[in-house]
């Protein structure tokens, strides 16, 4: 049953202040030892799942809670926010690109072998897309699945996969056709503990708590009831996928550039410079307003594509529009992190400070679920500029 307006603002606001506390208690007090550390402990997607963070906007019958777009905004918004992370968020929420398209293309019994186990935080998901010798050109994929009677042998490379090296369920796309182009391709769950996948932890600029890893498949088996959809299908199902990735990346965006603005707005308050608080310069609170004016404009274009999404509407420039929104989000996070450095001055080179990190986290969201350059090509392709 859907939701009235009012009823979907008060479900709003408390998921927000239920997210909040817990970023606020579980998180951010310890997100500098677990930067340090490497990663942060396994427990923490239990207490998540304990609040019901892990399954929303997953079907009941998996353990999850139903949720629309508009639902499932302040979940990422007030953990990047509070939580300041994008390591945690990265890795907390993988299972949010990892099961999509388990929940779309597995059988049944596969998707009750998987799915509730890792909305309970039992098991960790991931997503393997990525090769060393193609990022963003996903058709040109090497990594190869052949089809030996009930099982598939996969062979090949994945890099930068989030969560890689404690996925439970790694979700892969392969070429299980020979030659190049989107028809081959085909995607493939497999189980972390298969013979032959190695793991190799990758050390980063930022998202230091979370564990990114190159992957090599020698010759690992895998049973054939884990192939997800058709084979060749898998194409269509990553682009799909991206879409949503995207949308969650501009969530993000925004709950770091007001994670940012947040610590500017406090030190500029309380920071005296010659004879008065930061706040009474014009400079600073004009990059205050600054902040401000991208974050409200970030906010208004979230709830205009959730809306959208909601009601069904997904039509000819839907594809486009999350493109760009995506990179008018992560643009807004680039220019808040470094207003809020500038304004922090000295401290705000110090690590432990919230800006300090967004600042290193900030190019991973330019990058990550498909390029500035690439969103816009996007973009300009479903909107007939070319």
């Amino acid at each position: 049953m859907s939701k009235t307006p009012e009823e979907l603002r008060e479900a709003r606001t408390q998921l927000a202040a239920t997210v909040e506390r817990f970023a606020r208690t579980e998180i951010a007090p310890h997100v500098t030892a677990w930067d340090a550390a490497g990663e942060f402990p396994r427990a923490l997607y239990r207490r998540a799942a304990a609040l019901g963070l892990l399954g929303l906007g997953y079907p009941e019958e998996f353990g999850g809670t139903p949720a629309p777009h508009a639902l499932r905004l302040p979940l990422w918004v007030a953990l990047c926010r509070h939580g300041a992370s994008g390591g945690v968020l990265a890795s907390l929420l993988s299972h949010n690109i990892g099961l999509p398209p388990v929940l779309a293309l597995g059988s049944d019994g596969l998707k009750r072998e998987v799915i509730p186990p890792v909305l309970a935080g039992e098991r960790i998901a991931a997503l393997a897309i990525t090769e060393p010798g193609g990022g963003s050109d996903v058709a040109a994929l090497r990594t190869t699945a052949r089809r030996e009677g009930d099982e598939y042998v996969v062979n090949g490379e994945k890099v930068f996969i989030t969560s890689g090296m404690r996925a439970d369920w790694i979700t892969l796309a392969v070429r299980t056709r020979e030659g190049r182009g989107a028809s081959g391709i085909s995607l493939l769950l497999v189980p972390g503990d298969s013979a032959g996948l190695g793991r190799t932890r990758l050390d980063k600029m930022g998202w230091q708590c979370s564990d990114t890893a190159h992957l090599r498949f020698d010759g690992v088996r895998v049973p054939a009831r884990y192939l997800l959809g058709e084979e060749g299908a898998g194409f269509r199902a990553i682009m799909g996928n991206f879409n949503a990735e995207r949308f969650g990346i501009a969530a993000a965006a925004l709950g770091f550039a007001q994670a940012c603005h947040d610590e500017a707005l406090a030190w500029a308050r309380q920071r005296q410079a010659f004879g008065q608080p930061l706040t009474g310069h014009q400079a600073i609170r004009h990059k205050l307003v600054d902040m401000e004016m991208r974050i409200r404009a970030t906010a208004a274009w979230l709830d205009h594509v959730a809306a959208r999404a909601d009601a069904g509407d997904t039509g000819s420039d839907w594809v486009g529009e999350v493109c760009v929104l995506k990179n008018h989000a992560t643009q807004a996070m680039q220019f808040c992190a470094d207003a809020g450095v500038q304004i922090l001055g000295g401290m705000g080179f110090m690590r432990g400070t919230v800006c300090e990190r967004i600042y290193r986290e900030v190019k991973v969201l330019t990058i990550g679920g498909g390029t500035d350059e690439i969103m816009k090509e996007l973009a300009a392709r479903q909107w007939g500029i070319v």
